[in-house]
């Protein structure tokens, strides 16, 4: 069993299926999820307890698609709080959320003549995301959303909401790390090679995820489930690095195709231009020793005069007096 502990780590890693219920789920994490969400709302409000709700939702109809969620809860203000997990980055994972959320927000309307007034519960939609979104800064970790007036940034309806944490994009040390939610944030980065509480964290908020977390005190069975969860994060990590490293061969290859498309036309579009500028320059400089030649004749045997040579020509009159000149000073 040592060996196996040494292989886990310390702790269970927070990211796991397993680690987000040991943490956070009904039996021993309420606590923890309460001071979570806490300090994540940052006295926006203030949570004092939760009832955990059954997670899955079935479709009304019967080829319709029923949603699970990681974590349903509400808090004693009747808010409703869905709390996601998500290794993967996923293309629509916007389209996800708002589609989890909305389901949710359907299920909550009042049924028979209490609906007709629609008025609906606080709804948020927290998501703990193992990737970056797609477009948002690199230093950008927390995306906290409403719905607001495009023009006035007016807030628009204030009882739902998105709360993201993009954890890849969270890089602060320990020294830097202040705010309890920067504290939550460490732990879900880096709990998982940890091996004891770090000074910087509030020991009356994590005490009790430390005691959890430690892998020594899991049962046989505990340990199993635990080993198939960090082999499922494990599995979608290696995911995402063969579908970034592919991504990035794709780019280097198109880059490489554009590089030698580019030179090949660049030069055939040189030579093009080449041969084209030499015919040009070629043919005026014929063009031009022959009218030098035709000049000398028309000065030299006809005495004909500059501007009459230049019309005929068809050349400037400073070129024909510079021949001229230039004969006059031959004969001296």
């Amino acid at each position: 069993m040592k060996t196996q502990n040494n292989l886990l780590g310390k702790y269970v890693d927070i990211c796991t299926d397993f680690g987000w219920k040991l943490y956070f789920g009904p039996e021993q994490g309420k606590q923890n999820l309460i001071s979570f969400l806490n300090s994540l709302f940052d006295g926006e409000k203030v949570i004092k307890d939760l009832d955990y709700r059954a997670t899955e939702r079935q479709a009304e109809r019967e080829d319709g698609r029923k949603v699970i969620f990681d974590l349903y809860c509400t808090s004693e203000d009747n808010s409703h709080f869905i709390i996601e997990m998500q290794q993967l980055a996923q293309e629509f994972i916007k389209d996800r959320m708002v589609y989890y959320s909305s389901r949710l927000i359907h299920s909550l309307v009042p049924r028979g003549p209490r609906g007709n007034s629609y008025e609906l519960p606080e709804v948020y939609l927290i998501g703990i995301l193992d990737f970056s979104l797609q477009g948002s800064l690199p230093d950008k970790y927390y995306n906290d959303v409403l719905l607001c007036d495009k023009d006035s940034k007016e807030i628009f309806y204030d009882k739902l909401g998105y709360k993201l944490l993009c954890l890849p994009n969270f890089n602060k040390k320990g020294a830097e790390v202040k705010s309890t939610m920067d504290m939550w944030l460490y732990l879900f980065k880096h709990m998982n090679a940890l091996n004891e509480m770090p000074k910087f964290l509030d020991k009356r908020v994590f005490r009790l995820i430390f005691e959890l977390g430690a892998v020594s005190n899991l049962t046989v069975d505990d340990m199993r489930a635990y080993e198939w969860s960090l082999k499922d994060k494990r599995d979608a990590e290696s995911i995402r690095i063969t579908a970034e490293r592919a991504a990035l061969r794709q780019a280097q290859e198109g880059l490489q195709r554009g590089l030698e498309q580019g030179l090949q036309q660049g030069l055939q579009q040189g030579l093009e231009q080449g041969l084209q500028q030499g015919i040009e320059q070629g043919l005026e400089k014929g063009i031009e020793k022959t009218k030098y030649e035709v000049i000398r004749k028309l000065i030299i045997k006809h005495h004909w005069s500059s501007e009459a040579i230049a019309d005929f020509a068809e050349v400037s009159l400073e070129f024909v007096q510079s021949v001229r000149a230039e004969l006059e000073t031959s004969k001296k």
